[in-house]
């Protein structure tokens, strides 16, 4: 399990995670690194949630690797170099798709559960964009844009728990406890989507600056942390350093936040 947030806001894309990393062992370490620039001198961004690795690698060294190919740091795949002034981020979501699942996973039986979440601009546009490819086992679906250039806000996953009631005022359980106290199914549903809007707690404006964006990023990252550390009856799964990154028009892929005593990259 991890937390991962991103914040979209006109001036680009915030990305913070936490460095927690799980295993079938019970083992947890908490240096994991969970962010990759996937193009260098380009402002592009990936970070993971779920599986940390496929196979004997880990999916920061596998993003790595595709970063090689996007840089054209790898002759056999000529065809995977990123035109800096002709590329767009639906496409790098596909090559993500094709390299993860296609390549990787499918390689080792297709059993990987993990979900990468792409933040940055397509080529001369004025706007970032969020995109995020599925791993679910056998199934990979099609790329998902979450936010459009036009779209703005937060975004949260891996544990939800804390960020749902901060945020939307219901626990991931509203349903569940709706029903044991007589409503249906349906009935549930229809109800939190009318609660939703009403205990909604708006945290960001599209105007906000970058640096109160990182702000806000990292507050949430460390208020999931703190609710996963003191909660008695959640595993630790969330934790460790703090990584942040942020993604602008101008300034492009920038650390802001490393999380780690070793050179990152």
């Amino acid at each position: 399990m991890t937390i991962l947030v991103s914040v979209k806001i006109n001036d680009g894309v915030v990305m913070a995670t936490d460095s927690a990393s799980s295993f079938s062992s019970g083992m947890v370490y908490h240096h994991s690194r969970k962010i990759v620039n996937l193009r260098e001198g380009l402002p592009i961004g990936a970070m993971v949630t779920g599986a940390g690795g496929i196979g004997n690698e880990s999916v920061d060294t596998l993003l790595k690797d595709l970063r090689c190919r996007f840089n054209g740091e790898d002759a056999t795949y000529a065809d995977w170099i990123l035109d800096p002034e002709n590329y767009n981020m639906q496409g790098i979501a596909l090559r993500v798709r094709e390299f993860l699942f296609e390549e990787k996973s499918r390689a080792y039986g297709a059993t990987v559960w993990t979900k990468v979440r792409l933040c940055g601009y397509s080529a001369s546009r004025p706007l970032a964009e969020i995109w995020e490819v599925s791993l679910n086992g056998e199934i990979c679906p099609e790329p998902v844009c979450v936010q459009n250039e036009q779209e703005f806000g937060l975004r949260w996953d891996g544990e939800y728990e804390a960020l749902d009631r901060l945020v939307f005022g219901l626990g991931t359980r509203f349903n569940e406890f709706a029903g044991k106290y007589g409503l249906q199914e349906q009935q549930a549903l229809e109800l939190r989507q009318k609660l939703v809007p009403e205990l909604y707690e708006l945290l960001f404006v599209e105007a906000m600056p970058m640096r109160d964006a990182v702000d806000l990023a990292c507050y949430l990252v460390e208020t999931t942390i703190g609710f996963v550390k003191y909660s008695i009856s959640r595993p630790k799964t969330v934790g460790g350093p703090i990584q942040i990154a942020a993604i602008t028009k101008h300034e492009g892929f920038q650390w802001i936040q490393h999380g780690h005593s070793l050179t990152q990259t």
